[in-house]
């Protein structure tokens, strides 16, 4: 029995609800069937595969055996797996089907060469590995009790229920193909069609392949660009237009650790960031419908904003622990919900008004849905900018004034004055006016220490932190500053690793961290791509270029990242794949490319 491996060992596939991850043994080991943050089925990636897994692979009496090699079909979301064995060669094309109404897994074995035996193994553990369920079998469709719904597995070859599990065994020689596939249905009681695998193949190949055509970006590592943005597509909520973090919860920071999170849910702060990666390569109707999602959340109540909310924009989010799940790697305790959903976070304020000003650009017809969402969060932020906050990184320690947080309230104002200034949006301009030059001011002269020459961490304090990194792009000051250049090299100096990684701050191991936290955790990936997108700014190509090729080199075999990158173990840590790491990814070659190219790439706020 193989044990999970590394966390890049595993490959994702997605229908913009949810979406399952696939190990190189063949084995789907996280699985939530009604949407992202539901119930896992397959839990074996945060535990043993007694808490649930779907295995297909060539039949061995030993450990399943991992596929000698595994990509995605070119321009999708579309899994191939190939096993090269004594008796022939075999293919596992996994799918999630991006059309139809039932949520399916289709997984299609195609014999290449010889005749090879193989087996599946469907071994449901709803609750997150929990229950042990009810299995029937008739005829070639089977079913999962759930709670709610059921599982239909269909499949032609002979298969037979036994203590919770399913297990077919048959062969296929070269030509053939046998097709399993997995339906979640709502109502036990109503079985849903047969699916037709190769139908729902071939019109998800076609989705994913005409998405991408509508990308801008042509210029050099367009592959991992198109590879970050199917990634990203993957992670939305098609029914509402929400953005989740990731698509895992409490994949560890630290092997070993306590840091360890659900990201299944939409942050504002992330999903903001998102919508203006997808605006930067020319995608307009995901701002579009995340601007719904977002209008829904808020649900006319602005001054009740939270940090995240659940795809259908939950605001419950309460965190609970799964003490039965041992965690990846022995990595506890494992999370469901977060409660940093009720933190406040200034920052956010401004990110979000940021994607918004940059959707309307993009698109003036979003002028009547961003003009109002603007103002009112810009005047529920009067309130709040001078307070003290959790900031981005959602401590759990004590509040501080963050630097970063009151830069980007600084951002809010900014981009509502000028979206009043051009008639988009109506509002107190001049005292909003006013206001940005007080929170500038106030930064300029509590956020920065002369000593160092550099901004730091929160007023009166020495330590740095890698959002400070954000800065170059606000046009809060000209990337050319010395206050702005010095910050750059004050965090590359202090908070630079081996290999020229980046932490977000300091830890401080065992001892609990001016987060709050004990233990310490890898290099941010986000905050490399800062350093990338920061250093090409102000004319340092080259450095962006080395620093970037390491970035590139932490993407798995199929490109895809996590949260974290170990420079010393070289392994990646944390929720996987991570929507932060991948739009990190599309900004720093954008950068680069556009620094090489001899173009302007700033954000539209003037500075000062």
């Amino acid at each position: 029995m193989r044990s999970v491996g590394r966390i890049e060992d595993q490959a994702y596939i997605g229908n913009m609800r949810t979406g399952a991850h696939v190990d190189r043994d063949g084995a789907i080991t996280m699985l939530s069937p009604e949407r992202f943050d539901a119930p896992a089925v397959f839990a074996r990636l945060l535990g043993t595969e007694e808490h649930g897994l779907w295995r297909i692979g060539p039949a061995a009496d030993g450990a399943a055996p991992v596929a000698d090699r595994r990509r995605y079909l070119p321009g999708s979301l579309v899994l191939e797996s190939t096993w090269i064995t004594r008796d022939g060669t075999v293919q596992l094309v996994d799918v999630m089907p991006t059309t139809g109404e039932a949520p399916h897994v289709v997984r299609i074995v195609r014999g290449i060469s010889g005749r090879v035996t193989m087996r599946s193994l469907l071994r449901a553990r709803p609750g997150y590995g929990r229950h042990v369920p009810a299995v029937r079998t008739e005829g070639h469709r089977a079913s999962v009790d759930l709670e709610p719904g059921r599982l239909w597995f269909d499949t032609t070859a002979p298969t037979q229920a036994a203590d919770g599990d399913l297990l077919s065994e048959f062969q296929v020689s070269e030509g053939e193909t046998v097709s399993l596939t997995l339906t979640w249905s709502p109502d036990a009681d109503v079985p849903p069609p047969l699916p037709d695998a190769t139908g729902l193949l071939k019109e998800t190949v076609d989705f994913w392949r005409e998405w991408l055509g509508q990308s801008t970006y042509a210029g050099p590592n367009r592959d991992a660009v198109e590879r970050s943005l199917i990634t990203l597509k993957a992670l939305t909520y098609a029914p509402t237009g929400a953005i989740v973090a990731a698509a895992t919860t409490s994949l560890p920071e630290e092997i070993g650790g306590i840091r360890n999170w659900d990201y299944r849910y939409c942050w504002l702060r992330d999903s903001a960031f998102v919508v203006e990666t997808f605006l930067s390569c020319g995608f307009v109707d995901e701002a579009r419908a995340w601007i719904d999602w977002l209008r829904i959340a808020i649900g006319g109540h602005p001054e009740r904003l939270q940090v995240m909310y659940g795809v259908a924009g939950e605001r419950d989010l309460s965190e609970i622990l799964l003490d039965w799940l041992p965690g990846h790697a022995g990595s506890a305790p494992v999370r469901a919900g977060n409660a940093a959903a009720k933190q406040l976070q200034v920052d956010v304020y401004g990110e979000v008004i940021s994607a918004l000003y940059e959707a309307q650009l993009r698109d003036p017809s979003l002028a009547p849905a961003v003009g109002p969402l603007v103002t009112d969060l810009a005047a529920c932020l009067e309130d709040l900018w001078w307070r003290t906050d959790e900031g981005i990184w959602e401590v759990r320690g004590a509040r501080r004034h963050f630097v970063h947080s009151k830069v980007m309230a600084w951002v809010a104002y900014d981009r509502a004055v000028k979206l009043i200034d051009a008639g988009h949006a109506q509002g107190p301009a001049e005292r909003w006016r006013a206001l940005r030059e007080d929170i500038h001011a106030e930064v300029c002269a509590r956020g920065y220490d002369e000593q160092r020459g550099s901004f730091t961490q929160s007023y009166g304090s020495a330590e740095l932190d890698a959002a400070l990194l954000q800065m170059v792009g606000t046009g809060f000051l000209p990337p050319t500053d010395k206050r702005v250049v010095g910050t750059i090299e004050a965090v590359q100096r202090d908070l630079s690793i081996r290999g020229g990684f980046v932490l977000r701050y300091h830890t401080r191991g065992a001892v609990p961290g001016r987060d709050g936290l004990p233990g310490d955790e890898g290099a941010f990936l986000i905050c490399s791509g800062w350093l990338i997108s920061a250093l090409a700014r102000i004319g340092r190509v080259d450095e962006a270029e080395i620093l970037l090729d390491g970035l590139l080199g932490t993407r798995n075999d199929l490109g895809l990242m996590s949260e974290e990158w170990d420079p010393h173990q070289q392994q990646q840590l944390g929720n996987f794949p991570q929507g932060f790491s991948h739009l990190t990814v599309i900004l720093a070659v954008l950068a680069v490319h556009a620094a090489r190219s001899g173009q302007v790439l700033v954000r539209t706020g003037a500075g000062q």
